[in-house]
């Protein structure tokens, strides 16, 4: 757009506007200190006391926490009320196809949120009652149905429902959080502190799963509280449910965003419009998180209305700027998918495999038999294996910041993936208690890995882009996908792995057996290992 001597003149605000517009630029820098402004007007985020990053990494502790709580007690919560096997696959499937489908849209969404709470907090606050309402439901359906419904039909058919719609619920919640929780960390953050935060998120990850699975693995029902409460699940429900409030509140209150701002802001650059569906990834708004008006008034005068009609992101505009991704974005997304493919069949088979692989149990025999107690204490053996998991995966990402200097990104991704595939394949080839239980602190690996490496290298793309950006001379302004977008694209692999392990994994596991899952994680892992060395670009 071109614009001539006096339609500029004409654009320009009262001088009692800008005289104002002064007045609230002075008092924002004086509520900001310790901010320095780029030559582009973009304000870059003053560095964040370790406090306060170790404070945003609460939330991923609290979730992890409800996440081993989940997996140690939603199968047998689905068992006691008697789910059909029929509806397992369902149970499973629903949630990652929501989550893959509604993900994108609500990162875009967050991206242009005016809330005076800033961008992403509200929608994390919402998804985090989301997965309370959800864990509520699943661990406490059976009571809740009993207590209103004495038939007992109606009390099964009802309890099924209940605890398959909490099941999903958490699950889509959960999975759905760690988007904006991200993008959260990227909007408030220096380059240097995005990087202490993802090492924090990964420890604070390791630990809350570990401190998960040992509520889980402790026998509650002989304690004061089993006997006060109606059941084992109902204090674990009141556990989980207490520390994920704290953690999620103490996140809330970590470090402040500042709110987008679309009117009664005076324009300070002349912004040059781009394609709508082009994928310029850094930012849609001025780096401080400020959008100084919906567009300059310049430009509103010019063509009025073309901005409005920008910022409608519908999902067919959405789906053109995510297949318009440059390809080292989509690289990045496809090894990001293999991993979680390798992971997630490994992590959701593994108690199982103990069981019946390496303890030679039998989950269908009659449950006072000794095949099915002998399955019973494998799978508490694994729940002990994926303990071992969480604390190495907190353990390693500390390692990650010493060995980063030294073998940068790329090395860190290549042995992530590489002793993964090593270590699940040698637990599928020689099955062994001792091995097993030794071999699961390599899980930890690929779990730290996959928090923390693909967010890095998302966070070196865009300043990668800023500094071309600043080097040309343009200004990161008006584009139609910003942060929440590309951490949700990548988050979006995590649903579509559990959508082709759901189809796909399952039926072979009918077939083949559980020591299938090993030997699959395995083959994913080392062919995920070598895309990511010869397809994924890396940052210098």
């Amino acid at each position: 757009m071109t614009l001539t001597k006096e339609s500029f003149h004409k654009a320009l605000p009262p001088t009692c506007e800008v005289a104002k517009a002064d007045m609230d630029s002075t008092r924002e820098k004086q509520e900001a200190p310790g901010q320095s402004v780029m030559r582009t007007g973009a304000v870059v985020p003053k560095k964040r006391a370790v406090g306060r990053l170790v404070m945003h990494s609460m939330a991923m502790f609290g979730r992890e926490f409800c996440y081993a709580v989940e997996a140690a007690f939603v199968t047998p919560v689905l068992l006691s009320v008697g789910l059909p096997k029929s509806l397992y696959s369902l149970v499973w499937l629903i949630s990652p196809i929501l989550g893959f489908v509604l993900q994108p849209v609500v990162g875009s969404a967050s991206d242009h949120c005016t809330c005076c709470w800033g961008r992403r907090r509200p929608y994390i606050l919402c998804l985090g009652i989301i997965m309370l309402l959800g864990m509520a439901l699943y661990l406490n359906g059976d009571v809740m149905i009993s207590a209103f419904i004495n038939e007992k039909d109606k009390q099964r058919t009802w309890a099924i429902v209940i605890t398959m719609l909490g099941v999903v619920l958490f699950d889509f919640a959960a999975d759905f959080i760690d988007g904006p929780i991200k993008a959260y960390l990227f909007d408030v953050c220096s380059h240097q502190d995005k990087e202490k935060g993802l090492h924090y998120h990964a420890l604070f990850t390791g630990l809350g799963g570990a401190l998960g699975y040992l509520t889980g693995a402790m026998d509650w029902g002989q304690t004061i509280l089993g006997y006060t409460l109606a059941s084992e699940f109902q204090v674990i429900f009141l556990f989980a449910a207490l520390v994920f409030i704290i953690c999620l509140t103490v996140h809330l209150c970590s470090i402040p965003e500042v709110p987008l701002r679309h009117e009664h802001e005076e324009a300070k650059f002349l912004l040059e419009v781009t394609e709508p569906h082009q994928y310029n990834s850094i930012e849609e708004e001025i780096k401080n998180g400020y959008l100084k008006s919906t567009c300059t008034e310049i430009k509103a005068a010019a063509k009025p209305g073309k901005c409005a009609e920008k910022r409608q992101m519908t999902l067919k505009s959405l789906l053109k700027t995510l297949l318009s991704m440059p390809s080292h974005y989509r690289c990045l997304c496809v090894s990001h998918l293999f991993g979680w493919m390798a992971f997630l069949s490994n992590m959701l088979f593994f108690t199982d495999f103990m069981g019946q692989v390496i303890y030679q149990g039998n989950p269908y025999a009659p449950h006072n038999s000794t095949l099915y107690l002998t399955y019973k204490t494998g799978v508490e053996m694994g729940c002990w294996g994926l303990c071992i998991n969480a604390i190495s995966s907190s353990v390693y990402s500390y390692l990650q910041k010493v060995l980063l200097p030294y073998i940068g990104l790329k090395g860190l991704y290549f042995i992530g993936y590489l002793l993964f595939g090593l270590g699940t394949g040698l637990i599928g080839l020689f099955p062994n208690i001792y091995s097993a239980l030794v071999l699961c602190s390599l899980f930890g690996v690929m779990s730290s890995t996959l928090y923390t490496v693909p967010f890095h290298l998302i966070a070196e793309y865009h300043r990668e882009e800023e500094s071309v950006k600043l080097q040309e001379g343009e200004q990161a302004g008006e584009h139609g996908r910003g942060k929440g977008i590309d951490c949700a694209a990548l988050t979006c692999m995590v649903q579509l792995a559990q959508i082709i392990l759901g189809v796909g994994l399952g039926p072979l596991v009918g077939v083949a057996g559980s020591a299938v899952t090993m030997i699959s994680a395995s083959t994913v892992a080392l062919i995920g290992c070598c895309f990511l060395a010869f397809c994924v670009r890396y940052v210098d």
